[in-house]
């Protein structure tokens, strides 16, 4: 399939609110990025013309924000309604072998579906880990780094292991914590290669505080489901796609061409067009 026809949802809801950066990355790499909110999947309070049907696209998004103001849980109202109104559907996409990534708030609402660190055939379930409050106690926004860690995820799998990426933070409930001994339950990600990135530092090293932005147990900044078609990560690959968007952009050359996030999100569709 040519990358002009790969179709991307990309769910949002009241308080999402990176969906049109997202939308223009996506569209930007060549693909065709469709911002849809859950009623139009649902059919609900649509024109007929507005219905969309996920098994009409590729990839499936959950971008960042703050669905439903993040009540409960973050991510948990979002999650809910999803496992209510499309979950079998959402099943069956992930059956097939589609991929579902989620970013941030997103990546919250994956964790909350059951999906990750998730059972085998993609089903959903109750959550067996979740997004908890920054050890901070507030808010964390400022550019972080994380390293790939050569796992399952096939969209990197050409990467070099300990690649590092940067892709700026900005969340309040950002800290992993994994269901049962957290200790036994990490090694076993660890051996399924199911840890997408880790935080570190800026010079690759461990990350401790503000590098590791919310504590997360064993430095975990994302993951994968166990088949590596569903993903997840905590910083925003699409804050960094161009090089204007970075920091430093002014001390460290032009402003023209791409950063981080492109080389991230172009491997993610790359993979996505083999396998469409």
């Amino acid at each position: 399939m040519a990358r002009s026809g790969l179709r991307i949802a990309i769910l949002a809801i009241e308080g999402t609110n990176c969906d049109e950066e997202l939308r223009v990355a996506l569209a930007t790499l060549g693909a065709r990025p469709e911002i849809i909110y859950l009623k139009q999947f649902e059919g609900r309070d649509v024109d007929p013309s507005e219905r969309r049907r996920l098994a009409d696209y590729d990839v499936l998004f959950f971008p960042g924000g703050f669905s439903a103001g993040d009540y409960v849980r973050a991510g948990a109202i979002l999650a809910a309604r999803v496992r209510a109104s499309i979950g079998s559907d959402l099943e069956e996409f992930v059956r097939s072998g589609r991929l579902v990534g989620g970013i941030c708030n997103g990546f919250q609402t994956v964790v909350e579906l059951g999906l990750l660190p998730g059972r085998s055939g993609g089903r959903l379930g109750p959550p067996e880990a979740a997004l908890m409050t920054n050890d901070s106690g507030h808010f964390e926004c400022r550019p972080t780094f994380v390293a790939w860690e050569g796992g399952a995820f096939p969209a990197l799998s050409g990467v070099p292991k300990g690649t590092r990426y940067l892709f700026p933070s900005a969340h309040a409930e950002g800290k992993l914590v994994l269901a049962g001994d957290p200790s036994a339950r990490l090694a076993d990600l660890e051996a399924n290669g199911q840890i997408l990135f880790r935080w570190v530092a800026p010079d690759g090293g461990p990350a401790q505080y503000p590098w590791n932005p919310n504590g997360s147990f064993g430095a975990v900044a994302g993951l994968t489901n166990p088949e590596g078609n569903v993903f997840g990560l905590m910083p925003h690959p699409e804050r960094t796609f161009f090089r204007a968007q970075l920091p430093d952009w002014s001390r460290t050359g032009s402003a023209e061409g791409f950063a981080d996030g492109e080389r991230f999100l172009d491997a993610v569709l790359r993979y996505a067009e083999r396998r469409a």
